[in-house]
C-alpha cells in the first residue's frame, strides 16, 4: 500500500467528513503532484468520496434540500460527462480563477458589498450549475464552487452538508460510470484500493462522532467560511 496516498486519503477524509467535499477537491492535486495520473488518481478517490458522502446522507437524508439537487443533476451532471472525456487531452489550468472566487465568497460576511455581488451572481443559478460541471469534468474543482453557492443559501450546517454531500456523490458515481465505460485503465491494485476505502469510512466513522458532532450552527457557519477561505488560497498558489 503506498504510504503517500493513505496519508492523503486520512487527512482528506478527515475534511470531507466536516464539510461533505475534499476528497477530491484536495486529493486530486496531492497525488498530481506526487506523480500520479489523473485517471489514477480518480480511480483511488471517487470509491472514497462516495462511501463519504453516502454514510453522511443515509444519516441526515431528511435535509436535503432537494430542489436544488435536481437543478444540479439537470444542469452540472451532463457538462461532468462530457468534459471528462476531454480531460486527458486537456492541459487548462483554471485554478487561480476559482480559487479567487472562493476567497470573496470566504470573505463575504465582512464586506456587504461582496455579499451583494455575490447574491447578483447566484441569480444566474443555471449558468453557475453548468460552469460547475464543466469545471469539475475537467478538474475536480467543481467541488470547490458547490460549496461556494451553497454556503451563500444560509443553511443549518446538516442541511449545508448533506446537500454538498449528495450533489457531490453524484458527480463522483458519474464519473466513476463513465471512467469505466471508455475503458480507462487503472494501475493501482484491487486489493490497495479496497484498503484505502476502508480507511476513508473509518475516518468518517471516528470524525463524525469526535469532530462533527461537537460543532453547533455557528461554529460551523464559520468554519465553512474558513475552510472556503484556504481552498482558495491553496488554489491559486498551486
Amino acid at each position: 500500500m503506498p504510504v503517500d496516498i493513505l496519508f492523503t486519503v486520512i487527512i482528506t477524509a478527515v475534511i470531507q467528513s466536516v464539510f461533505g467535499v475534499g476528497v477530491l477537491l484536495f486529493g486530486t492535486p496531492i497525488l498530481l503532484i506526487l506523480g500520479y495520473d489523473f485517471i489514477n488518481a480518480l480511480s483511488v478517490l471517487l470509491p472514497i468520496s462516495i462511501a463519504i458522502n453516502s454514510l453522511q446522507i443515509i444519516k441526515h437524508y431528511q435535509f436535503i434540500d432537494a430542489t436544488f439537487y435536481k437543478r444540479v443533476l439537470v444542469y452540472s451532471i451532463p457538462l461532468v460527462v462530457v468534459f471528462l472525456f476531454f480531460v486527458s487531452s486537456s492541459k487548462i489550468s483554471i485554478g487561480l480563477l476559482v480559487g479567487g472566487f472562493l476567497v470573496l465568497v470566504a470573505l463575504k460576511s465582512f464586506f456587504p458589498v461582496i455579499e451583494q455581488r455575490l447574491q447578483q451572481m447566484i441569480k444566474y443559478e443555471k449558468t453557475y450549475l453548468a460552469v460547475m460541471g464543466l469545471v469539475h469534468g475537467m478538474t475536480n474543482l467543481g467541488g470547490s464552487l458547490l460549496t461556494a453557492i451553497v454556503h451563500g443559501k444560509g443553511y443549518s450546517k446538516n442541511t449545508t452538508r448533506v446537500t454538498v454531500a449528495i450533489c457531490y456523490a453524484s458527480f463522483a458515481l458519474f464519473q466513476l460510470i463513465t471512467l469505466f465505460l471508455i475503458g480507462s485503465h487503472f494501475e493501482l491494485s484491487y486489493a490497495d484500493n479496497m484498503s484505502f476505502l476502508q480507511i476513508g469510512v473509518l475516518v468518517f466513522l471516528l470524525t463524525e462522532e469526535f469532530v462533527y458532532s461537537g460543532i453547533d450552527n455557528t461554529k460551523y457557519e464559520q468554519l465553512f467560511a474558513v475552510f472556503l477561505l484556504i481552498s482558495g488560497i491553496l488554489l491559486i498558489f498551486k
